[in-house]
């Protein structure tokens, strides 16, 4: 019995060794984006969506008169709804005429490595679930999710669930070779000539992904990079045709 004890405690060890131990959302760093950007908001209202546990996450809803979609934008690792290109995307689809609602997802420390990430992704699909119902109740008849980065890979499992309420899916740099297989929605599979190595290496995955969903299509933007440094108003502009092509 003791060889036997000893044996399991070894495996024990090993495995904890080899595995990343759970992580939770880093709620100090989330009130620190919040103190940072919520001063210098312009465009959009902030709404505050409450999760099982009482907490309450930021979003920034942008609405748009008479729009009939409303879009969910997530942002990607450790950053927040109105940083950079995810301001870009929440601002110019409003734009475009479509109400958005751009959220706060959860965040582990600075310092934290992709793949400590998938901790936290029930999280985030309980974030996603709220957004969407919240948009619902305020009465858009269709309601689609905008994703980039980490935040893809997060949409990603919610999407897997194939919830009801959502209509359409933008994913914009799905990383860690991440695929859409088992999602129903129509998908948009965005990214870059010059985006991220695991991002290139997994395209033809991707597409494969895709085969049987007529409505999804996958758009290369020449010369831009993970972020779409100067190629916003490319990305804008596919995610936007996307979207119109399901009206």
């Amino acid at each position: 019995m003791r060889n036997i004890a000893r044996i399991l405690m070894s495996v024990v060890a090993t495995y904890m060794l080899a595995t990343p131990l759970f992580a939770a959302p880093d709620y100090a760093r989330e009130k620190r984006w919040h103190d940072e950007i919520t001063p210098s908001i312009i465009v959009g209202e902030t709404v505050y969506l409450q999760q099982a546990n009482k907490h309450k996450f930021l979003s920034i809803l942008t609405e748009v008169e008479n729009a009939k979609t409303g879009l969910v934008v997530v942002h990607g690792m450790g950053i927040h709804p109105d940083w950079g290109m995810v301001n870009t995307l929440r601002e110019q689809l409003a734009d475009n005429g479509y109400s958005t609602l751009s959220i706060q997802m959860p965040v582990l420390a600075a310092d934290a490595k992709p793949d400590e990430y998938p901790s936290i992704f029930p999280d985030a699909a309980e974030r996603l679930k709220i957004a969407v119902a919240y948009l619902k109740n305020r009465g858009y008849e269709k309601v689609m999710i905008v994703s980039h980065s980490n935040g893809s890979r997060m949409s990603r499992v919610y999407m897997e669930g194939n919830p009801k309420d959502v209509d359409a899916w933008a994913a914009l740099s799905l990383t860690q070779e991440d695929t859409y297989e088992g999602v129903k929605a129509p998908i948009l599979d965005l990214y870059g000539s010059d985006d991220l190595p695991h991002v290139v290496s997994a395209v033809k995955l991707r597409k494969k992904s895709l085969a049987g969903n007529a409505l999804s299509r996958q758009v290369e933007i020449k010369g831009a990079d993970h972020f779409f440094a100067g190629h916003e108003g490319d990305m804008v502009r596919h995610v936007a045709e996307f979207l119109k092509s399901l009206n």
